[in-house]
């Protein structure tokens, strides 16, 4: 290259001259430190790029496994169980004294004086109260004069006969004769024995003038004063008794078991009465008898309960709640929040072991709050699916949870019925 095209390109052509070949070293130097330089750079580049190419696929394959695993259905599971404590049914019930009658007057009269009050307890037999009854003793007398005077007659005509007797065996009469006067005999004999009833009726009747109590047991109402007429069998009307008496130990307690409970109840089952006034206080008792009927209107059952009350902590009339434990049925059991209610009926999803769902339809019981009766459609073996979500279908693959949560056994709980 000439000197002129060096001058065009502005090179200055390198003088090799004493001195320059130092500087000539010098550039070289930093042409190749340069390129040093650069190359570094470029390395640094590529490794930078490289990474971030990694770390690109890395988090796309974390981001497609992330995808894939949330994509999977996650649910618990539990087994249906067979309840080993039966339920306790709560029903309401009225205390009753074991025998309770309203105590009436079989004579009429005006009430002389009365004995006992209410509140008093009184023995079998005790005088409760008397009866003046100044009608029936003028009948007594009256029947009393009748019995005389029909004794009279019957002599008059035993006497008549037995001279009519002589007198026909000496053919003085005739047969119709004396037929007549025996006859005549009897027919006395008859108003004597007339007579005699009556009297006695009225002195039946008289010995009702003291009023006494029939059992043993506690005053609960006293409806009569000094002075107050009295009409016989007043009783009709519990109202218009003179008394009202109750035992109150035992007491007895009608309680009505619906239908659905009505099988297991027994004659001599234990039950514990409560009463909100006592609180803490427990009474036990047993069923003494059932109606063994449904009662056709309410489709429940009558029960008796007999209930001790030696200490007479509990009043008769009082309102109570009756705790009736009943026997563990053997029916599988299900937690409610394994029930899935679609239009076509009621479903539980039972995953098998390759987390296949098959939606079954169930056949319910009894409802005990947190648990169902399963009847018909379920085997203990069918792990369900709790909580299932309303999208779930025959045939969903899912992924059963670690944390699986047992199906909890039908609780003896309480169950309240309506009044």
């Amino acid at each position: 290259m000439t000197e002129q095209r060096h001058s065009a390109l502005a090179i200055h052509p390198i003088a090799v001259e004493e001195g320059d070949g130092e500087q000539l070293l010098r550039r070289r130097q930093i042409v190749r430190r340069t390129r040093w330089l650069v190359l570094i750079v470029l390395v640094l580049l590529a490794l930078g790029a490289a990474r971030t190419v990694i770390v690109r696929i890395a988090n796309a394959r974390a981001l497609e496994a992330g995808t894939a695993e949330r994509a999977k259905q996650y649910v618990q599971t539990a087994l249906p169980r067979v309840p080993t404590a039966g339920q306790t049914l709560s029903l309401p019930g009225t205390l009753q004294g074991f025998v309770q009658s309203p105590i009436a007057a079989r004579a009429s009269g005006y009430l002389k004086r009365w004995t006992k009050d209410i509140g008093s307890r009184v023995e079998k037999g005790e005088l409760l109260a008397e009866i003046e009854t100044p009608e029936i003793d003028q009948q007594l007398s009256q029947a009393v004069a009748a019995r005389a005077q029909a004794a009279s007659g019957l002599e008059l005509a035993r006497s008549t006969a037995e001279r009519w007797e002589a007198l026909r065996k000496k053919d003085v009469v005739s047969q119709q004769d004396l037929d007549e006067r025996r006859s005549a005999v009897a027919q006395a004999t008859s108003n004597v024995a007339a007579a005699d009833a009556n009297v006695q009726r009225l002195k039946q009747t008289e010995g009702f003038k003291r009023v006494v109590a029939p059992f043993a047991g506690v005053i609960t109402r006293r409806n009569v004063d000094v002075g107050d007429l009295i009409e016989a069998g007043a009783g009709g009307g519990a109202g218009r008794a003179l008394f009202m008496l109750a035992q109150t130990d035992p007491l007895r307690v009608y309680i009505n078991v619906p239908q659905a409970y009505a099988q297991l109840v027994k004659a001599g089952q234990p039950v514990m009465v409560t009463q909100a006034e006592l609180r803490g206080q427990t009474f036990k008792g047993e069923v003494a008898r059932t109606s063994g009927a449904i009662d056709t209107t309410t489709r429940m059952m009558q029960v008796e309960v007999s209930l001790p009350n030696k200490d007479g902590a509990l009043l008769p009339g009082a309102y109570v709640q009756v705790s009736l434990p009943l026997a563990a049925s053997r029916t599988l059991t299900v937690p409610a929040n394994a029930l899935l209610f679609r239009a076509e009926g009621t479903r539980i999803a039972v995953v098998d072991a390759q987390g296949r769902v098959a939606l079954r339809a169930v056949t319910l019981g009894r409802n005990y709050g947190e648990n169902v009766e399963v009847i018909d459609g379920l085997q203990g073996s069918d792990r369900m699916v709790l909580n299932p979500s309303d999208s779930l279908a025959d045939g969903d693959v899912v992924a059963v949870a670690p944390d699986q949560q047992p199906a909890k056994a039908a609780p003896a709980g309480t169950k309240r019925e309506p009044a």
